[in-house]
């Protein structure tokens, strides 16, 4: 029965390919999309029944395949699983299931009026060790919980497009609110960055809940080895899940705390081992998503489920940001009310920027973690900034622009549509240059043209005006007009925009009054 639903597998990187060879080998393998082509090679020998393609929209139109699994970076889900949902699909889609909770609650609703499985891969649920584990904790066998910790620990996979929160936290989240079967009042997260200034490489969260249980999670990628850890403490026993342990994954401890002279001793019991299936976790996650589809069932991880995990990563992340303050739900949704920007449904905005008042963010563009925007600025369709780019008050940005790491825009720069900045001057596929960015300054009220370009490396002055089509290969002087290619000092121009005339080494603008002087190839405001 399974067999005859069809999966394409969106992303086939490190992850996407054990989802490719489990929907393969439960018989739905339908499609692979991937945009690398020497990765949809490979597979295409080792799968040649599924089709093979680097076109997203390709796979979104073709009725043969009745859903998507999509594994790619986090920052692309949001998108990739709406377009999926519209266009009618079943879809699954890879933790977590978006940046931002407004993003998550439209993809649960399109879900459901479509009357589509949303299911999302928090991959833990389906192990026999958790499932096991639920089952202890509903009867009882552990008694009350008291506290719970989890420890998620390793040398790599190291990731820029996330921080080590939203990387490795998800599955232990989902855990932690399945056993406890509620919300945490509040949290408190804390981390350090090592590799790299906006990304954490470890964190610690502790997590607090009305029962009064505890939790903490530790999560890292810079650790000498492999530790996946999850501890339940009860009043009756303690629970032990070590999914690096090849054997006994789960252990029980009768351990008890006896009183003596008014003073607690514990005492200690052998540990029992929990007899658990041997079966592989993802492929029973697999086979879940298929099981739902096929019966109209709803996903143990559904968007749901997905929105509470959101929830508390949003809270976690905003006291990370706010150097371990406590966050409530409360303050969370405080906050996301008090938000006075607009942002267009199709943007997106990474964990971690910061956007100023009255600012207006517009289709499809996408704020990079650690960028700072500042108020009353207009960010146009299809805009990209970041990651760690600063814009100033009052910035105007259009279509089909993209701002790049070491380039600053002070208050009042305006960006014509479809301009160009670069940060590398002498890029190559082959070479990484990360290291060698150049920077460049557009400062006040400077006016960059339609087509543009700016390479790296200079200052373009305060009410420079850039011409259309342009190239700037050198730094220009305040209130400069440049046109050209290179890039040519043609006249001067008023802060208002307007061309100055001027009469020897003065000039006053024909249309505001206000005063200029020339020295050399320096011009100046005067009062």
């Amino acid at each position: 029965m399974t067999g005859q639903i069809k999966i394409a597998v969106v992303g086939a990187g490190y992850w996407g390919r054990n989802l490719v060879r489990n929907f393969d080998s439960l018989g739905s393998l339908g499609a692979v999309c991937d945009s690398r082509r020497d990765v949809l090679q490979e597979f295409a020998k080792t799968y040649p029944d599924a089709y093979s393609t680097d076109s997203f929209q390709s796979i979104l139109d073709n009725a043969s395949f009745e859903a998507l699994a999509i594994s790619s970076p986090a920052e692309m889900h949001y998108p990739m699983a709406k377009e999926a949902l519209l266009a009618g699909k079943h879809v699954f889609v890879e933790k977590p299931i978006a940046l931002h909770e407004e993003e998550g609650l439209e993809l649960h609703k399109l879900a459901r009026e479509g009357k589509r499985v949303l299911m999302v891969g928090h991959l833990l649920r389906y192990h026999p060790a958790i499932i096991k584990l639920e089952q202890l904790v509903s009867d009882g066998e552990l008694g009350k919980i008291q506290y719970i910790y989890s420890n998620r620990l390793n040398l790599g996979k190291i990731r820029r497009e996330e921080n080590i929160l939203w990387s490795f936290a998800p599955h232990d989240i989902s855990v932690i609110l399945s056993l406890t079967g509620e919300m945490p009042e509040h949290v408190i997260s804390t981390g350090a960055r090592y590799l790299h200034p906006q990304v954490e490489d470890v964190t610690l969260s502790s997590l607090s809940f009305q029962s009064g249980i505890r939790a903490h999670i530790f999560v890292s990628w810079l650790h000498p080895y492999k530790e996946q850890r999850l501890v339940v403490v009860g009043d009756r026993k303690m629970a032990v899940f070590d999914d690096v342990e090849p054997e006994d994954k789960l252990l029980l401890y009768p351990h008890r705390i006896e009183w003596k002279d008014h003073i607690p001793v514990p005492s200690k019991q052998a540990a029992e081992k929990v007899s658990i299936e041997k079966t592989e976790p993802l492929k029973e996650e697999c086979r879940h998503f298929l099981h739902c589809i096929t019966n109209g069932l709803k996903p143990k991880t559904d968007g749901e489920e997905a929105l509470m995990v959101l929830r508390v990563l949003e809270m976690c992340q905003q006291s990370l940001e706010n150097e371990g303050k406590p966050v409530s739900l409360k303050v969370l949704q405080d906050d996301k009310q008090r938000r006075s920007f607009f942002v267009h449904e199709t943007a997106v905005i990474d964990p971690g920027c910061q956007v100023g008042n009255e600012t207006k963010i517009w289709h499809f563009s996408h704020i990079i973690k650690g960028s700072r925007i500042g108020k009353g600025c207009s960010i146009g369709q299809n805009v990209m900034i970041g990651p760690d780019v600063t814009i100033g008050d009052r910035v105007k940005i259009q279509n089909n622009v993209s701002v790049y790491p070491a380039v600053t825009l002070e208050d009042g720069v305006f960006c014509g549509p479809s301009m160009v900045f670069t940060n590398v001057f002498n890029p190559r596929s082959y070479v990484p240059r990360k290291d060698e960015f150049r920077s460049t300054l557009v400062r006040e009220g400077a006016t960059l043209g339609a087509n543009s370009t700016i390479v790296c490396g200079h200052t373009i002055g305060r009410f420079a005006f850039v011409g259309a089509g342009a190239v700037v290969i050198e730094d220009v002087p305040d209130f400069a007009l440049v046109a050209g290619n290179p890039g040519k000092v043609k006249g001067w121009m008023c802060r208002c925009g307007i061309r100055l005339h001027f009469d020897g080494k003065n000039a006053t603008c024909d249309v505001c009054g206000l005063r200029y002087q020339k020295k050399g190839n320096t011009v100046f405001e005067l009062e």
